[in-house]
């Protein structure tokens, strides 16, 4: 009977050391968590900063090929132009 007593009050007081262990750890996950939180949040700032930086230079990219398009377009239809009467005048001659 002493033996049975004594493994219950053992089991007691390794089930309330667990149970404080556990709220121990619990404590301490909710402050990393907090911690966490803090730094995705500053991170998610930072983040935006650079995304009203790459947007900008997107504009000034898409800006800069429409510009070149219109340059390249101008000087193939001038070359075509050119090489367009040349076979006029080759077509005439003959």
């Amino acid at each position: 009977m002493d033996a049975i007593l004594f493994l219950q009050i053992l089991m007691y007081i390794l089930g309330s050391i667990l149970l404080l262990v556990l709220i121990v750890l619990g404590i301490k996950m909710i402050i990393t968590m907090n911690k966490l939180e803090k730094t995705v949040d500053n991170i998610n700032t930072k983040l935006d900063s650079l995304n009203k930086v790459f947007s900008i230079v997107d504009i000034a990219t898409d800006k800069l090929a429409l510009v070149t398009d219109k340059i390249i377009d101008g000087i193939s239809s001038f070359i075509g132009k050119l090489f367009s009467k040349k076979r006029k005048e080759d077509d005439i001659d003959e």
